[in-house]
Parts: structure tokens; C-alpha cells; sequence
């Protein structure tokens, strides 16, 4: 274009040398001065809707709120698994758990790892260069898969330590862009109670409600040992929401804010009976807060969107557009476009996958969820439903035992631990998920409907338990 200028400006002239150098530096400095598009994935661990923008009436949580203010709050999300190395691999690949293969628990005696053919964010980021880190909890294996260029590990549950990694993070970055997981531990189980009784730095808050007023979930016993934990779980949630506040305000002043995409979640529900480890809405509905520099703030968007859809946002986010290997491409979408958007066309179901929490506790599930039905399959029906080791050591479980309850809240124990082959539940009228209406004729239109749905999904998505149904 410039050249073609040449004739008619000439190049003899001081001005017409000067006029064209400086168009020239004009177009040459706009990939330089383009902000990079950086993004700050924060994960809470085992934290369920117990925050104040969420209508939590005791949760202390400022700096979530703030956050949701400032971006868009996400009414209808779902894990698309309610355990926590598994979550996390779904986040970082965009994979259910049967497809990305991180079944179970990636530490101790489990070991399960993803695929190595699958490729996660830091694989996905690295060539168009990104500077991957994680800090504090990441949960998930092979490295081949989760190549992170930064890997600190810390208790994640010391906000100051992990603001500082943070801060140090940013300033070795420079200009490059980068992604970086932050990953809460809190408000997880610690070996008894939620770690409230480690000394922390001056100013981590230690707020611990009265446990005559926290609100018990209609899964749990109103027990004095269960108001008591779920207090401390409230202390504990209280110390993760000012590790978020000291994470943004590192972003902030690294200036760094304007040009990056913050995304706060969860793994699962919270770690009590009922919840963690089910496809039960206690356990997959969960926070999911959005801020992308630049939308209008104070969005509230009713869209059913899966934690599946993570990958895509974030490869959305970045730019990048990359070549997936044989049976690993994502089937999720972006959610930028639905960030400013109530609520957006298309998104009304969503689809969950679970085989394992620890080794020891096969119950492989599939779910299909819109917003009148959800539909489970249990694929491995005859056995007895599993305990999670930190919930079965709970208080509030061993009460239920000493007790010898026949219910665990306003549901029936019997049917939580031993299910059907299939559980249809109304969620209009039945939001707890308590009547199973699979085998009533005048849903079994539904039945059929949602199956055809969850088949298809999980054929999409090779599930290997389809072989199960054949032989059986």
C-alpha cells in the first residue's frame, strides 16, 4: 500500500520521507502496543454456592462479590464431575472425565492419570507463547499432558503466601502473556476439621459464624456436629475469599487487570454427605464468576453452561485455535459471547460423567440435566453407593452411624445407597431431587427422550462404558 504512494508523494522531499516513515511505524506498532490477552483461572476446592452474591445469608465473601459485581455471575453452572482431580482435568482440557481418562484421585495410592493423547491448557497455550504457571494445588497428571512452565507448591490455603507467588509470578512474566491457575485448597476438609486452627498471617480473617445460624442443606442432618462443621466450613470459605482479593489486587497493581480474563469456580460441592462426589445439583451446581476487561458489569446470565465449556472460553479468550489429536476435541463452546447476554438461547442442558473418587470407589454415573428433568444412568446399579474417606471420617457422617438414622436430611438413606438404573427427577417441583420418577408411565416420554440425549453425548464423546452396554 505504501509503495504504491511512492509515485504520486515522491521520495525526494523531507516530507514526504517523513510522512511515509511515520505511517510505516504507525502499522508496525499496533502488534506492539496490543495488550496481551492474559488469563487467571482461580479454583476453590470443594466450596458449593456458599457466597454472598450466590444469596448465602452468613458467608462473609467481599471480594467474591466484588468480582461478581465487576463481571458476570453464572446462575446455571455445572461441574461436569463432583470430584476433585477429575474436575480439574475437564477444566484444563474441555473433556468429560470418561474421554480426558482422569477417572479418579491423582495422588497416593489412586494415580489415576489423564490420556496421554489428550492435550491440556499449558499444552494448547505453550505455542502461542504463553507462559503457563500453577499455583498451589493442581491435582491432575501426566506432565506430558499439563506441561505448566511453573509449578509452586504450598498448602493453598495461606492467602499472603500464595498473593506473594503470585506477585513474583507476574513480575518474572514480564510482557509475555501467560495463564495461571491459582488453586485453592480451602474450603476442603484438612485430616479433622478445615485447617482453622493453623496460625496465619496477621490480617487473614477468621470469621467463624454461629453455628445455630448457619443454614443446614435439606442433604444434611440438623445435628449440633453438623452445624458445627459447616461453621468451620464457612471460616474456612471466608479465608478463600481473601486469598481471591489479595490475587486481584496483585493483578492490579502489576497492572495487569485491564488485559486479563479472571474466571472463579469450584471443583465440586461441599464436603459433606449428600453432595461431593454425586451428580446430585449439590454436588455439580456450583459458582462461576466471569470478568472479561471491558464488558458491562454487574451481568447475571441464566445459561446452563458446563464446566466443559472452560477450555473453549479461555482458547476463545487467547486467540488460539489449535489441532486436536484423534477423540480429543472439545465439544463445549466459549461463554464470551453470553456474558452480557440474561438469558441466551441454546444453552438448556448439560452433561456429567463419574467413575471413580479414590480407587477403591467405582460407581460409574452419566447425567443428562435441562431445566425441567435431570437424568442419571447408574452403570454399575447393583453395588452399594461409596463414601469419600474425608466424608466417611466426618463427624457429620459418624453421627448418622451412632445414630443409626434412616435419613440423612430430607433424604430417604436407603435410596442413597442403594440406587436404581435410572433416577428421573422434576426440578421444577422437586429441585431437591428426592421422588425418582423414572419408573412412573407418565414420564416415561421424558425417559426416553433424555436417554436418547445421553446416548448420543456420550457416543460423541467415546465414552469406553459403552461396551458395558453392549454386553450387558
Amino acid at each position: 500500500m505504501f509503495r504504491s504512494l511512492l509515485p504520486r508523494l515522491g521520495t525526494s522531499s523531507p516530507w514526504s520521507r517523513s510522512l511515509l516513515t511515520l505511517a510505516l511505524l504507525l502499522v508496525l506498532a499496533v502488534p506492539a502496543f496490543a495488550a496481551p490477552r492474559n488469563v487467571v483461572l482461580l479454583i476453590a476446592d470443594d466450596l458449593g454456592l456458599q457466597l454472598g452474591c450466590y444469596g448465602d445469608p452468613v458467608a462473609k465473601t467481599p471480594h467474591l462479590d466484588a468480582l461478581a459485581a465487576s463481571g458476570t455471575r453464572f446462575t446455571h453452572a455445572f461441574a461436569s464431575v463432583s470430584s476433585c482431580s477429575p474436575s480439574r482435568a475437564t477444566l484444563l482440557t474441555g473433556l468429560p472425565t470418561h474421554q480426558c481418562g482422569q477417572y479418579g484421585l491423582a495422588h497416593a495410592e489412586h494415580n489415576v492419570h489423564s490420556f496421554g493423547r489428550v492435550k491440556g491448557l499449558p499444552a494448547l497455550l505453550a505455542p502461542a507463547g504463553y507462559r503457563c504457571g500453577v499455583i498451589a494445588k493442581l491435582h491432575v497428571q501426566p506432565k506430558q499432558v499439563y506441561p505448566f512452565d511453573v509449578e509452586v507448591a504450598n498448602t493453598g490455603r495461606n492467602p499472603v503466601a500464595i498473593a506473594n507467588e503470585v506477585k513474583k509470578f507476574l513480575a518474572e512474566t514480564g510482557d509475555r502473556p501467560f495463564f495461571l491457575l491459582v488453586g485453592f485448597t480451602d474450603p476442603h476438609r484438612a485430616a479433622k476439621g478445615f485447617a482453622n486452627d493453623v496460625k496465619y498471617p496477621a490480617g487473614v480473617p477468621a470469621s467463624r459464624p454461629d453455628p445455630k445460624a448457619v443454614p443446614v442443606p435439606y442433604h444434611l442432618p440438623d445435628q449440633p456436629e453438623v452445624r458445627a462443621e459447616l461453621a468451620e466450613y464457612y471460616q474456612s470459605v471466608t479465608r478463600l475469599d481473601d486469598g481471591v482479593g489479595r490475587v486481584l489486587k496483585e493483578l492490579a497493581e502489576a497492572k495487569k487487570l485491564d488485559e486479563t480474563l479472571v474466571i472463579f469456580l469450584s471443583d465440586n460441592g461441599i464436603p459433606f454427605p449428600g453432595a461431593k462426589t454425586t451428580l446430585y445439583d449439590s454436588g455439580i451446581h456450583l459458582p462461576l464468576l466471569v470478568r472479561k476487561p471491558g464488558q458491562k458489569p454487574g451481568q447475571t446470565c441464566e445459561a446452563l453452561v458446563s464446566f466443559t465449556d472452560i477450555t473453549p472460553t479461555i482458547l476463545d479468550w487467547c486467540g488460539v485455535n489449535p489441532e486436536f489429536g484423534k477423540n480429543a476435541a472439545p465439544l463445549g463452546r466459549s461463554l464470551l459471547p453470553v456474558l452480557e447476554e440474561p438469558r441466551p438461547a441454546g444453552w438448556d442442558e448439560v452433561y456429567a460423567s463419574h467413575q471413580f473418587h479414590e480407587i477403591t470407589m467405582y460407581y460409574p454415573m452419566r447425567m443428562v440435566r435441562t431445566r425441567d428433568f435431570k437424568l442419571i444412568l447408574n452403570l454399575a446399579h447393583p453395588l452399594e453407593y461409596p463414601f469419600a474417606s474425608d466424608l466417611w471420617n466426618s463427624d457429620t457422617w459418624q453421627g448418622v452411624l451412632r445414630r443409626k438414622d434412616t435419613r440423612m436430611g430430607r433424604r430417604d438413606l436407603k435410596s442413597f445407597l442403594h440406587r436404581p438404573r435410572l433416577e428421573l427427577y422434576d426440578l421444577r417441583n422437586d429441585p431437591d431431587e428426592l421422588q425418582n420418577l423414572a419408573d412412573d408411565p407418565k414420564h416415561a416420554k421424558t425417559v426416553e427422550e433424555l436417554s436418547g440425549k445421553l446416548a448420543a453425548w456420550r457416543k460423541a464423546t467415546f465414552d469406553p462404558w459403552l461396551v458395558k452396554d453392549r454386553h450387558e
